[in-house]
């Protein structure tokens, strides 16, 4: 075997070892997490973390599900907007792009100047409140997890940057067949920009699954509660009762309210709101390496 030949399967070997270990460093947190969610309170409390749980405790998760019509309507209510927000927000966004990205597009300039100040300023929390909510009436409604994100000043950027480098010969030749702007987009831009798709569409399904702010400031109703809001909802009541039950002023018994988990439950309730996003990566993971140098060339 020659030298140069042993030095590539030397250094093939580090690598190879390298990820190994920083793939190890990713994958046990998660494993420590759902061994913390299935382990009883006490052996928490006094043995802490462990790989594998001395026994299997759904106390937990029983505690969590304890109402299940609410919780799966809240999965509902998140997976609507995340999914179908994301899909409209992805159209929105490659459509205003698009002609952006056209150097014959007359006012390209002025729009990009007037898309790029947004990321500078913005309205304030405040105006915005008032604006979707008293003006716009969309409280306590599922278009308001929708239509005040639905474009992103940076994801235009983006999806404008990309754009940019693909052959403008392939529109040029598009166009001498008759076809139509339309065609041209949704027929050869689209289908060769899956990886810009893929990665924005991953961030902006994250950030919409992840939502709990908006069902703070803008929802009474209960029907409407995303999965995050709901769960930290469930976390100050049993937080709250917690307390309680530790400062409760002689004669009143609330001592049964103590066996309630709080820490068993923190790690199940991740296990339920990462859960089905994990289920997602994958199908996202093909484009989402290649997606990632976007804009990274030419700005």
């Amino acid at each position: 075997m020659s030298v140069v030949k042993k030095k590539r399967i030397t250094y093939r070997t580090w690598i190879n070892l390298y990820f190994i270990i920083m793939s190890i460093t990713f994958i046990l947190p998660f494993l420590l997490i759902v061994s913390a969610s299935l382990t009883n309170e006490d052996i928490l409390a006094k043995e802490g973390f462990k790989i594998i749980p001395p026994f299997i405790d759904w106390t937990g998760y029983k505690f969590v599900f304890s109402n299940v019509g609410e919780i799966l309507r809240a999965y509902a209510v998140t997976t609507f907007q995340a999914f179908f927000g994301t899909f409209l927000s992805v159209l929105v966004m490659t459509l205003c792009a698009y002609p952006l990205s056209r150097k014959d597009f007359k006012f390209r300039k002025p729009i990009t100047f007037f898309v790029f100040f947004t990321m500078l300023f913005n309205g304030g929390l405040i105006p915005t409140y008032l604006l979707n909510y008293k003006y716009l009436h969309l409280g306590n409604t599922i278009w308001i997890y929708i239509l005040p994100t639905l474009c992103s000043a940076f994801y235009i950027i983006i999806f404008r940057t990309f754009f940019q480098g693909l052959p403008i010969s392939l529109v040029e030749s598009a166009k001498l067949d008759g076809a139509s702007e339309i065609r041209i987009f949704f027929q050869i831009i689209l289908p060769l920009s899956k990886p810009v798709l893929a990665t924005v569409a991953l961030l902006t399904l994250l950030t919409k699954w992840n939502d709990w702010y908006t069902s703070l400031i803008y929802i009474t109703d209960s029907n409407l509660y995303t999965l995050q809001f709901l769960l930290k909802r469930i976390l100050q009541e049993v937080e709250f009762l917690r307390f309680m039950a530790n400062n409760t002023p002689p004669g009143i018994d609330l001592s049964y309210l103590e066996d309630m988990p709080v820490e068993t439950l923190k790690f199940a309730m991740c296990i339920i709101a990462a859960g089905p996003m994990l289920l997602v990566f994958p199908f996202f993971q093909k484009y989402f390496a290649k997606g990632l140098t976007v804009g990274s060339v030419k700005g």
